[in-house]
């Protein structure tokens, strides 16, 4: 059974501001997004509480293992999650566990923690991320979309979104609809804030 000694509490600290300096510190710095960061904080609070309330019945390391697999298979069912934020939900239920059935001394699991949070801090700085952004769109003329009417298309996009559109991959037609989901990677505005006219290059991905 658990017991709420010494060791419990500051592991739970560590686990709290380990996961609060992941979500906050890297993932908000960019996404700000609040709701899915403290989502997150109170995800990893809950798995390392029940982690350790198991941890208390001797479990072994095979059911540790399997928690962590059972964990890294949940969804979000009300909304998409994107594949960033099942990176970050994967290196908090990653922390929890590791906080809560490692045999580590204090310092070595601030230090392991802290890898994991500079490490996710760094790879998700912006001079290493792409510089290019995407967003899905939902285009009612078609005929634009074929390979020869590139030019146009890009400029018809530029002129109703104001985007800077350096590429289009065709995700969907619907012909009875008369309409096509499309990927757009354009520059943020901070790049493009001299640009004058639309870039007329890129890959156009054909619909099989």
């Amino acid at each position: 059974m658990i017991s709420l000694d010494l060791a419990f509490i500051i592991k739970l600290v560590i686990n709290i501001l380990s996961i609060a300096v992941l979500c906050y510190g890297c993932y908000y710095r960019l996404h700000k997004n609040s709701e899915v960061a403290g989502s997150f904080l109170l995800f990893g609070i809950g798995i390392f509480i029940i982690t350790n309330l198991l941890h208390g019945v001797d479990m072994s390391m095979e059911f540790a293992f399997g928690l962590f697999a059972v964990f890294t298979m949940l969804r979000y069912r009300t909304d998409a999650i994107s594949i960033k934020e099942m990176t970050y939900l994967f290196l908090v239920i990653a922390i929890a566990l590791l906080t809560a059935v490692s045999n580590l001394a204090i310092i070595e699991l601030l230090l392991l923690n802290g890898l994991i949070c500079f490490a996710a801090f760094i790879i998700d700085m912006r001079f290493l991320r792409s510089r290019y952004r995407t967003q899905t769109v939902s285009y009612e003329r078609i005929e634009n979309i074929k390979p020869q009417n590139k030019a146009l298309l890009l400029a018809d996009l530029y002129q109703r979104t104001g985007l800077q559109v350096i590429a289009v991959d065709i995700l969907h037609i619907d012909f009875l609809k008369d309409t096509a989901e499309l990927k757009l990677s354009y520059l943020p505005c901070t790049a493009t804030a001299h640009a004058k006219t639309p870039i007329a290059s890129g890959n156009m991905v054909k619909a099989s």
